[in-house]
């Protein structure tokens, strides 16, 4: 499955793009601000999230400061609708496969996205090279 890393251009948009390539798992960027989430794809996204568009939003962002809104007091779909014209709101970058989600880089949380036999087999490998049988 091909994961999407929704987002803008920044640091942690490319840190995720070259982890991606390192580990040979394929991917599609897409850049909110040229071209913003759909309602639907918005949906599907906070469908996976824990916290809902809390997970979402960036409050340190720029433009969260500039529109001097109480989101909180907004329903979901004005919600949505803000985000669409307002991409800037949107934490980066988003990744998701469908299945799975991770908002933001981390470089621990991100090996969600590694395939579960190619985890297996570093795992395994891992193993091999670091753990020592004990003598007795």
């Amino acid at each position: 499955m091909t994961v999407t890393i929704y987002g803008t251009p920044c640091l942690s948009t490319r840190k995720a793009k070259e982890w991606f390539t390192e580990h040979d798992i394929s991917y599609v960027e897409r850049n909110t601000v040229r071209e913003p989430l759909t309602i639907d794809e918005l949906q599907a996204i906070l469908r996976l999230t824990l916290n809902g568009t809390d997970d979402i939003i960036s409050t340190r962002s720029n433009v969260y400061k500039d529109l001097r809104k109480d989101i909180s007091a907004l329903s979901l779909k004005q919600l949505l609708d803000l985000i669409q014209t307002h991409p800037g709101l949107l934490r980066n970058p988003i990744m998701t496969d469908d299945k799975r989600l991770q908002i933001g880089f981390n470089e621990e949380e991100i090996r969600q996205f590694i395939p579960r036999k190619m985890r297996e087999s570093q795992w395994l490998n891992w193993r091999l090279h670091h753990l020592r049988p004990a003598e007795g």
